[in-house]
Order: C-alpha cells, then structure tokens, then sequence
C-alpha cells in the first residue's frame, strides 16, 4: 500500500541557483542577483532589487522606488499586499516586512505547503512604511543581519528625540550637524521622526533626495527638505541638519558645511567602538532591521517547522535556533543586510 507524501518528503519547494533563489514549481525567481526570465522582489534595496530581468513582479506599495531602481525600461508588475495570484503550480503573495516602503515578505503555497521569503524585515514602529504581519507557514527564510545577543535596539522615538537635542547643540555652538545614513528607508525615516518632532527644514545629498520625494509621492508625512547642491554659493549651514549617505564622508563635498559635528544613524552603532573607528562625532542606533529579540520572536510566530538562515550572523542564530529544538541551518546568498545604498 503506498503512503502519502508529505511536504518534509519533497524537494525544497525555493533552492539556490548561480541567478538567485529559485522556485521551480512556479518557475519564478526571488531577489536574483542574475537576470532572469520572472523575478518576484522583496524591495528595492539593491542587493535585492537588481536589473536586467525581463519581468519584475513586486509589492504594489514600492512601485516607485521599484522603478527607479531598475529603470524606466524594467517590466514590473505588482500586487496589493495580501492579494494572491497564480503563477506556474504555486500561488504567491506579498506581505508586509516593516523594512523600507513597499519591503514585503514573499508567500509561496504549493500542494499545501507554505514557505515565507522574508527578504529584510523589523518588528518596531516605522511611519514611513506598512508594520511587519506575521505569516504562518512550513519553512521560513529569515535574515539574520544582527542575528547576535548584543544588539537590541532601543524605542525610535527616543532616538530621534536623542538626534534633534544633538542637532540643537550644534545649533546654539554654531555648528552645522551631518547626520550620515543608508539612502533608501533610513533617511526617510529619520525624516518622518523629526517631522513628529519639529517642522525645521533640514538639508539633503543628491543620493537621498530622489528617493525622499519617492516617499513624498506615497504620501509620507516628512521634515520639509532642500538639496544641499541647489544652495546660494557661499550659503551658511552653521546650525543645519544635513542627511547624506555614508560614502560622502570625508569626501570634498564635506567642505562646504565648515564647522561640523558628525554623526551616524544605524545598528552597528550598537557595538562599543564603531563610532569612534568609523570616525564619528556621535552614534545614533536605528536600524530597519530585526534585533535579536525580534528574530527569535519572529521565528516562533510564523510557526515554521523550518528555518533557513541568510545574510548576517547565519552561525551563530541557527545554532541556537537548533539548540532550542528548531530545524535551522544557513542559507549562502549574497543579500548584504545592512548595507551602504
């Protein structure tokens, strides 16, 4: 007599492949790092969202960062948050990650089993995107970019009240404060914090602005901002707030703000000694990903009897997840996590 089949007795319903994560019973990939022929997309970030595929499918929210990542020319279609749709055998969905505007976590159904692609995701409060929802499925793919005991993030308001008493300080000495961070979704959300805050206008590189007005477009309620290159020659910064990203550091763009105190917004700044290596003045932590606690919390939700790990601590987060009875093991892609962008 023949036995049924269960999910745990087939092949991985998503492997990887030299392009990316693949699905073959939809023939689709996910995040590719080569072009392919279809490429679901968790976001825009560009580790995760790269070009030359023929067809794009997304997170009908990230449209617009979506197309100016992969250019006028990209093919992309896109769907609500939760709506389903039938491709090749599977039926995929997007879902909330709580990462950047339109991040979304990946949901393929086959044959009754259920694997979630979370791409990046966080747990805490974010205005400038959709929070986080916990889907339960069979096997869970999880980032793991701070996936050490060490890092646990704090409330970010308090963070960003921590950033205006900073850019008040520099204010009242007569200083201009440069505030470096990741592009795409940490500048807007320090933006949209602020914005809670004050109504001061603050200052921005080129790489941020096209994607604050992105945001803007979204209807996300931010600090008004002006591009740093279509000031007066000669313009005074003393007192600004200057958001760039991480590569315009010590850069001759910095000339221009005189005297200036630094500062960098992100989750490394969780450990003792970054901020001073990296050269900062101050060190703000907030991160658009999960902490520890979050990871851990996270995994339970979603219920998975599996667990693959990917980009960040993949080590030591599946060895503990396997310490406390969990199926985990890593899972090599080349997502970078918390990233420059």
């Amino acid at each position: 007599m023949a036995t049924a089949t269960t999910h745990q007795d087939r092949p991985p319903l998503v492997s990887v492949t030299p392009q990316g994560l693949y699905c073959q019973a939809g023939n689709f990939h996910i995040d590719p790092w080569r072009p392919v022929e279809r490429a679901l997309v968790t976001h825009a970030h560009g580790d995760h969202a790269r070009s030359g595929s023929k067809r794009y499918l997304g997170a009908r929210a990230g449209l617009g960062l979506l197309q100016r990542r992969l250019g006028a020319d990209a093919v992309i279609d896109t769907l609500e948050y939760g709506e389903t749709l039938k491709v090749g055998d599977t039926t995929v969905s997007f879902h909330p990650a709580g990462h950047v505007l339109g991040s979304a976590q990946i949901r393929v159904e086959h044959r009754g089993e259920v694997w979630i692609i979370s791409g990046d995701y966080k747990r805490t409060p974010d205005p400038t995107c959709a929070p986080f929802e916990v889907v339960r499925c069979h096997t869970f793919i999880t980032e793991a970019t701070f996936g050490l005991p060490i890092f646990r993030w704090d409330d970010p308001r308090l963070v960003a009240q921590d950033i205006l008493r900073w850019w008040d300080a520099n204010r009242e000495a007569g200083r201009s404060a440069v505030l470096f961070c990741y592009a795409l979704g940490k500048a807007q959300r320090l933006l949209a914090e602020l914005g809670k805050l004050t109504d001061r206008p603050a200052y921005v590189h080129g790489a941020v602005n096209g994607l604050v007005t992105a945001y803007r477009e979204a209807g996300i309620a931010m600090l008004p901002t002006q591009l740093v290159s279509e000031t007066e020659k000669g313009t005074s910064f003393a007192g600004a707030l200057v958001l760039a990203p991480p590569s315009a550091a010590g850069s001759t763009w910095m000339r221009r703000f005189g005297e200036a105190e630094t500062g960098f917004a992100s989750g490394w700044m969780r450990v003792r000694g970054n901020r001073r290596r990296r050269g900062y003045d101050r060190g703000f932590v907030l991160s658009d990903h999960a902490d520890w606690p979050d990871l851990l919390r996270t995994v339970a939700d979603t219920q998975a009897e599996k667990v693959l790990v990917t980009h960040g601590y993949t080590d030591p987060l599946s060895h503990y997840l396997r310490e406390r009875g969990v199926d985990a093991s890593p899972l090599a892609t080349p997502f970078e996590g918390e990233a420059e962008d």
